[in-house]
């Protein structure tokens, strides 16, 4: 996860100082003892609880620790305050709420939105984030373009979570229009959706965004809200102690740009969506993948697979004979000054090819400067294979000249689209470069293994390999060679692949 920027040594001394000193203050000034403030008795307690629910935006439990947006942003807030953090997850909203308000946890960061009624049963710290509801329909179908074209049923998750951006719809004597379900969550109700099996639903941008990239037939119908802010959500009462604390920490997230980074690990790179483009991917992976999936898994090394099979899929679409304008060839597309280095006799060898990249790879992440966080440094080594990492380190000077974070992702891929325009490229080492498609090429890679590592937990990839063409399933032998004639060397710094 992201290295948050801690409270200094002296902060935290302020700080603490501050709030023993209000403490004696009120109990020499009072007869009877005084409540400790909600952020002393955290910092007393030295354990910050936060209750939230699972979901791939919230909290679930990866590999190998805990993931989710709002996860890593309550981590970041307990080394804020330099205290322990335990989360008290719960599988809804119904289930989660009493918990706050009988004091059993601190806060909720749960991507809770801010509406009217919320504001007025509870507190909430600053706002981080925004989203609107979508009603969400099955592509082919007729698509709705407000609640009066409906067709069929809609079915929503049973909490006012997702029951008050429809009751404007409804006048209070009226009877709901909608179905309500206690036994579905929000991701089940829109794989629903994509079965068929559910006629229509109502999600979240934010959570719709992600989904689309497992179930791209989901469609948007309307937007069922205008845009609504999310923030933590206390308890009414709750002292503004706590609630100063996170302003200043979500203050702090924005100004040094940690905010924008995490955004940008679990949002950014799927805000845009090609329906196209995935449902080709999806049935790759059924068709295509098998054949090359042990490869990719032999050589990964130190990589995650999936990673090495989503780049190889951007590079070339996993088809070995894969040739660009440029001359780079093969599944991971390398030109052949790279193959040479990395002895590489033959570019079209599947294997050969994936065994090449894969060192590449490690070998521009070894080159990456060690203060560079994950993700970080994988993006930026990505960005690295596409455009060489000659141009990345242009861009990232520029990023530091205009007065960004060049060890951020999401602030190096605002500045390398600048690598077109001859003002900024004129004053940098290697010149021009088509910066924008290294940014692409980063996104749509990331797209593709999230949806690789889903379809695995999810126990969906294919292990056997169906029946391909002869072409496919018989490679060029190992042992050949290239033809120089087939080949072209290109002079572009340290870079090894053309985007696709």
């Amino acid at each position: 996860m992201p290295e948050f920027r801690k409270i200094n040594a002296f902060g935290k001394y302020c700080l603490r100082l501050c709030i023993t000193f209000s403490t004696l203050l009120f109990m020499s000034s009072c007869s009877q003892p005084q409540h400790a403030s909600s952020l002393s008795s955290i910092l007393q307690s030295g354990v910050l609880k936060v209750g939230s629910v699972y979901g791939r935006t919230t909290y679930y439990n990866g590999s190998t620790s805990p993931e989710g947006f709002e996860y890593e942003l309550a981590q970041g807030f307990a080394d804020y305050l330099g205290v322990r953090l335990e989360v008290y997850p719960y599988y809804s909203y119904r289930e989660l709420l009493p918990q706050l308000e009988n004091k059993q946890v601190d806060l909720i960061a749960a991507n809770v939105t801010m509406t009217e009624q919320r504001k007025e049963r509870y507190r909430f710290g600053p706002a981080y984030q925004s989203v609107n509801f979508e009603l969400v329909y099955r592509k082919g179908r007729n698509r709705p373009r407000d609640i009066q074209q409906l067709e069929g049923d809609l079915t929503i998750v049973a909490n006012d979570f997702y029951r008050e951006p429809l009751s404007v719809f409804t006048q209070s004597d009226e009877l709901p229009f909608w179905q309500e379900t206690d036994e579905k969550d929000i991701e089940e109700l829109l794989e629903m959706v994509s079965e068929d099996e559910l006629d229509y639903t109502i999600s979240d941008s934010n959570i719709l965004a992600v989904a689309r990239r497992r179930y791209p037939n989901l469609g948007i119908g309307f937007s069922v809200t205008d845009t609504l802010q999310i923030g933590w959500l206390l308890n009414k009462d709750t002292d503004d102690s706590l609630r100063a604390a996170l302003i200043e920490y979500f203050g702090s997230l924005q100004a040094n740009g940690q905010l924008s980074a995490l955004e940008d690990k679990y949002f950014g790179h799927v805000k845009s969506f090609d329906y196209v483009d995935t449902r080709a991917f999806m049935r790759a992976v059924d068709k295509t993948l098998p054949t090359y999936k042990e490869l990719f898994e032999a050589y990964a090394g130190d990589n995650d697979w999936r990673l090495l099979a989503a780049m190889s899929y951007q590079e070339s679409h996993w088809d070995p004979k894969a040739k660009s304008p440029t001359g780079v060839r093969g599944l991971m597309m390398l030109t052949l000054a790279t193959a040479k280095d990395m002895k590489v006799k033959s570019r079209l060898d599947p294997e050969q090819s994936i065994s090449g990249g894969a060192r590449y790879l490690s070998s521009l992440l070894r080159r990456i400067p060690a203060r560079i966080q994950s993700p970080d440094r994988i993006w930026m080594a990505l960005a690295a294979y596409n455009v060489g990492l000659g141009h990345l380190e242009d861009a990232r000077k520029i990023t530091e000249r205009q007065g960004y974070n060049p060890d951020l992702w999401v602030d190096v891929k605002k500045h390398l689209p600048l690598l077109r325009q001859k003002k900024f490229y004129k004053s940098t080492r290697y010149g021009y470069a088509r910066g924008d498609e290294a940014v692409n090429y980063v996104d749509n890679i990331r797209r593709y293994y999230d949806t690789l590592v889903w379809l695995e937990d999810q126990t969906q990839l294919p292990e056997i390999a169906p029946e391909l063409p002869p072409e496919i399933n018989s490679p060029p032998s190992s042992q050949k060679t290239e033809s120089e004639s087939d080949a072209q060397s290109q002079t572009d710094s340290d870079s090894s692949t053309s985007s696709n």
